[in-house]
């Protein structure tokens, strides 16, 4: 009966995937830099824009002055892969948290066996909030030259995005390691 008081792999390599998945997919979605545009014609040469799904902010880099908050003067947030960004990013953080919520009833952390089909239930749900946040993520690169910028200017991909793609990634993974849960409902029937 002592190998039976262990909790399975699939459990921990999920609990441990998914809340490191959230933390870069919350940063990814709250910092303002999914995109940056440097050498922006009529400004200083060390001047870079860095636009968000919430925010632009500019910055020189010469002096590291920064200032959020600026203006949407070529209608970047009205565009459609930032407005769904806008929607699905927070949706899929919001999901990830009931997930884990979820997973933490199912894997057994007070009692002593773990309950299989509702570890596996929560792996679903975490495995949809990953593709929830991958989907904006995916998008927003796609048309990441597509979306109005100042002719002339250098479009590159911000940090913001590449966090939000690798949260959605590890969130998928971890949803994915949880869902193996099912397997031991099966055995167990």
């Amino acid at each position: 009966h002592l190998a039976s008081m262990r909790t399975p792999t699939e459990m921990i390599v999920g609990l441990v995937l998914c809340p490191c998945g959230l933390l870069l997919t919350l940063t990814g979605t709250l910092a303002p830099s999914w995109r940056q545009v440097s050498l922006v014609p009529d400004q200083p040469v060390d001047v870079v824009w860095e636009q968000g799904i919430w925010d632009i902010c500019r910055e020189r880099q010469s002096t590291h002055d920064r200032l959020c908050g600026q203006a949407d003067e070529l209608r970047y947030f009205e565009q459609v892969p930032v407005r769904v960004a806008q929607g699905l990013m927070p949706s899929s953080l919001v999901v990830t948290l009931v997930g884990l919520v979820v997973a933490a009833l199912g894997v057994r952390c007070w009692q002593p066996e773990p309950r299989h089909l509702v570890a596996g239930v929560a792996g679903l749900v975490l495995l949809l909030s990953g593709l929830m946040s991958l989907v904006p993520s995916s998008w927003y690169t796609q048309e990441l030259w597509a979306l109005p910028a100042p002719p002339g200017s250098t479009l590159t991909v911000g940090y913001s995005l590449v966090l939000s793609y690798l949260g959605s990634c590890l969130e998928i993974l971890g949803g994915l390691a949880l869902a193996l849960s099912f397997h031991h409902c099966c055995k167990e029937r």
